[in-house]
């Protein structure tokens, strides 16, 4: 329970440096803000393994995490605009 809760507050983190350092305006509230930080740093694991920059199980690192949630804002902010 508190590994989720640490992932989610990391993750929350992460969404709101992705989102201060993304120029733009993405209109979301904080519980997405937390999912996208999540998400980023999913991405950037799955990233980093693929790319033999982290062994398996390791985790993205802050640097990664954030441009791993930048990259999705990118990718929500498209698909946004298209809808």
């Amino acid at each position: 329970m508190m590994n989720i809760l640490g992932t989610l507050f990391v993750g929350l983190i992460v969404g709101f440096l992705a989102r201060a350092l993304k120029p733009g305006d993405d209109r979301m509230g904080w519980i997405m803000t937390a999912l996208l930080g999540v998400a980023g740093s999913f991405l950037a694991t799955y990233l980093g393994v693929a790319m033999n920059w982290y062994q398996q199980g390791d985790a993205a690192g802050w640097i990664a995490s954030v441009v791993g949630a930048i990259v999705l804002l990118f990718i929500y902010g498209l698909i946004r605009r298209k809808a």
